[in-house]
This record gives structure tokens, C-alpha cells and sequence, in this order.
């Protein structure tokens, strides 16, 4: 349903799309880094939500540019008056990353964990080559195996390989 949305970034508001660029007052947020701001209306399909729950919009600031430079001249004839002064406003670039919320995220974390070996040991993935070494004699020959196949696939590391090859071998 979200086609555009409308967002309030310090005391204005912007009409926005998904993927678009937009220079706006400077940002207190770090290049870089996203955030939620506050959104007013989302619309699009000739519907709309007033106010939605939650923050449906990501917002990632791209850049810290100055805008342009606008120069002030005072005059005053006959009186020999004469002053020249310049701005340059400081803006943060912005990009709009997603309007409402992604759905189709949480089925692709799903994906991940189900690929992994289910006969890993528990807790094999924050374990160090150390801890691996100490471990692989306690383990069964489908854990080893499954470890074995996770290291190749994933870390790579070359003591945890020795260790389970080792292992594999004994046992």
C-alpha cells in the first residue's frame, strides 16, 4: 500500500518515496546511520493512513553537504555605506530506504537458520579453535562430521579443521 509517505524532519514536512534523495536541514544522526522519523501519512492505491503505529519508514543520511551560497548586500547612496555578507546553510543529504514495514524480511532470517547442520554441538558457533580442540573428542561422530562440514562451509578456520579431521580419524 505505501506508495509515498509524508514525514516531519525539524519542524517541516516532506512528501516522500521509496529510494529518493532529499536535502533537509542538518541532522544531529551520523553519516551512515539510519533512523525512524516521524511519519504523518501513508498513502498510496487512492488509500491512506493517517498516523500509522510503529515506524514504518527507514531513513539513512547519505551525506553532510553546505547548500549554496547566498550573498547579502547593503547599500546606502551618498552615505558611503557599504556592507557584504554570505550564508551557506548546513543540510544533511538524506535517502529513503523503505516505506512500511518489511515482511519479507523475517522469512529470509528463517532461511538461514534452517540451513544450518541441525547435529551441530550446542553452541559451536561462538566456540574458539581452543574450546574446539578441547571438545571434539566428547562429540559423536555425526556432531563431528556436522562440524567439520560447518567449518568448511562457513569459517574455515585451518586449527579447527586439523582438530576435527584429527578427530574424524580416531573415531
Amino acid at each position: 500500500m505505501a506508495g509515498y509517505a509524508i514525514i516531519s524532519l525539524g519542524g517541516k514536512q516532506y512528501r516522500v518515496r521509496e529510494g529518493e534523495r532529499l536535502l533537509v536541514d542538518r541532522l544531529a544522526t551520523e553519516e551512515g546511520k539510519t533512523f525512524h522519523p516521524e511519519v504523518l501519512l501513508l498513502g498510496g492505491d487512492g488509500k491512506f493512513e493517517l498516523a500509522p503505529k510503529g515506524t514504518p519508514v527507514t531513513v539513512k543520511v547519505v551525506g553532510s553537504p553546505l547548500g549554496e551560497k547566498i550573498r547579502i548586500g547593503k547599500y546606502k547612496p551618498k552615505k558611503g555605506y557599504r556592507r557584504k555578507t554570505g550564508f551557506r546553510a548546513k543540510l544533511s543529504q538524506i535517502e529513503i530506504q523503505t516505506i512500511g514495514a518489511r515482511k519479507a524480511a523475517a522469512p529470509a532470517a528463517k532461511k538461514e537458520t534452517a540451513a544450518a547442520p541441525p547435529k551441530l554441538p550446542r553452541g559451536y558457533a561462538d566456540m574458539t579453535v581452543k574450546d574446539i580442540a578441547a571438545n571434539a573428542a566428547k562429540w559423536s561422530a555425526d556432531e563431528v562430521a556436522a562440524a567439520l562440514e560447518y567449518e568448511r562451509g562457513h569459517a574455515n578456520r585451518k586449527g579447527a579443521l586439523a582438530a576435527l579431521e584429527a578427530q574424524e580419524k580416531e573415531g
